[in-house]
């Protein structure tokens, strides 16, 4: 398949690398020029604008935030590139605001447009065994699908309208979010009493909590290992605004939601933005005395 793809980070290298084993053709466009050069060793053709990488019959998009899309889509003119009746496919995490308006301006141009955000990291991502969230018309969800297997090792539909699956991804991240908080809070409150960080984790993510998202992010707070992040926290604090975002829309109260963006927000205050959101953990002992 002939393929576009925009947004070569941490996540989107990976993915491309993947769909290139796969034997697809793809064109790439990335706003900083560092990720280009691994990418066409493997056989990607690099091209000079968002819109050349757009004239596809499928583009995928693997960006940071609601600016990023906007700045590529919209002031980049990416929009201008796609094809009547090409697919978009974009894997970001995004507002279910702007999931709404993209729709709609793909709506215009004859472009199908499906949301197909991501659960796993850069390791996971690497792997080809993602876990694809995905909503938009059925018709394109069946075209996609191949490129979905590629990438990921199970693909969960939420229906057809675009930010239903933006709804779930950040649903999804929420609970992460509070997992690694309930974490750094108890074992902070357990080293309060001498006993060690390392022990308190081993023990409850061997039992009650004995599941990959603790097990994970407890490792990492035991390590103190936060860089390279395989999710930045201020990554983290965007989608945790986004939720806050939904549930106002929706009135839905998210008040444990409100607790965490606050937390966040002291970690980027203390210049953890670029660290895991493990560190989350360093707020906590920080609190405490601890730090």
């Amino acid at each position: 398949m002939e393929l576009g793809f925009i947004g070569l980070g941490t996540m989107g290298a990976p993915m491309v690398l993947n769909l290139l084993k796969a034997g697809h053709q793809v064109r790439v466009w990335n706003r900083s020029s560092a990720p280009l050069a691994e990418l066409v060793s493997a056989g990607a053709q690099a091209v000079e604008s968002p819109a050349l990488a757009a004239n596809a019959e499928v583009l995928i998009s693997m960006l940071g935030d609601d600016i990023a899309i906007r700045s590529v889509f919209i002031e980049g003119k990416a929009l201008d590139g796609l094809a009547p009746g090409s697919v978009h496919v974009n894997m970001s995490t995004v507002s279910v605001a702007l999931a709404k308006e993209m729709a709609a301006l793909h709506a215009e141009r004859g472009v199908a447009y499906v949301s197909a955000p991501v659960l796993g990291r850069v390791d996971v991502a690497a792997a080809g065994n993602l876990n694809i969230l995905v909503s938009g018309p059925a018709e394109a969800l069946a075209r996609v699908q191949p490129l979905f297997d590629v990438l990921g090792r199970k693909t969960w539909p939420f229906g057809e309208c675009a930010e239903l699956a933006c709804v779930a991804k950040l649903s999804a991240n929420l609970m992460i979010a509070a997992a690694i908080e309930s974490t750094a809070e108890a074992s902070t409150l357990a080293s309060g009493y001498g006993i060690s960080r390392a022990a308190f984790i081993d023990m409850i993510t061997s039992t009650l909590f004995a599941v990959p998202v603790y097990q994970g992010y407890g490792k990492l707070m035991v390590d103190q290992q936060f860089e390279p992040a395989g999710f930045k926290l201020s990554l983290g604090l965007k989608d945790i605004r986004l939720a806050l975002e939904a549930g106002e829309a929706a009135q839905v109260p998210l008040p444990f939601a409100s607790v965490l963006k606050d937390n966040l927000l002291d970690g980027m205050a203390h210049g953890q933005g670029d660290q895991d959101w493990a560190s989350l953990s360093e707020v906590s002992a920080r609190r405490a005395g601890a730090r």
